[in-house]
């Protein structure tokens, strides 16, 4: 068994963009978060959680980075199948994992089991997700960006 880390942040887009709000595999209401993706910065930390574990690189190693990338225009939780795909290809199965949320908005709380259940399903294994704030300190607590902290548990089996 090997465990490994991940932490992802982006910023909210600008309060008059049309762009959408995707987070924990849920489209939630509200203002959505810049990135090349759709900026899903649970399911890009649980990415590289996944990849840490199983010594495989990261988020960018597997994607790539930018406009042009692989991953560029694409959901998390599509991103998150790709990767565990990634990894049995590579001798390795998710296990367990836990994503933590940093940010003011959206409230995880009324829709803790939907995105468990959606993050669940795209990795294979079960999720949990927490979320906490910085009591209005830094970039998160200003309300100016959102960040992910995972982990993630994976074992190696036979190809």
């Amino acid at each position: 068994m090997f465990i490994g880390q991940g932490f992802d942040a982006h910023r909210f887009a600008d309060l008059d963009s049309d762009r959408p709000l995707w987070l924990a595999g849920l489209l939630w209401d509200g203002v959505g978060i810049e990135g090349d993706s759709d900026g899903d910065v649970a399911a890009h930390a649980l990415i590289d959680a996944l990849l840490s574990a199983s010594h495989l690189g990261d988020i960018g190693t597997l994607f790539g980075v930018g406009a042009d990338s692989a991953g560029a225009g694409r959901h998390g939780t599509d991103m998150l199948a790709q990767t565990v795909h990634y990894l049995r290809e590579h001798g390795y199965k998710p296990v367990s994992a836990s994503v933590a949320i940093i940010g003011n908005r959206p409230k995880i709380g009324p829709h803790r089991g939907e995105a468990e259940v959606a993050l669940s399903t795209a990795v294979g294994c079960q999720v949990s997700l927490t979320a906490t704030t910085t009591d209005h300190m830094g970039f998160t607590g200003r309300g100016e960006g959102i960040a992910a902290i995972a982990t993630a548990l994976v074992e190696q089996v036979d190809r």
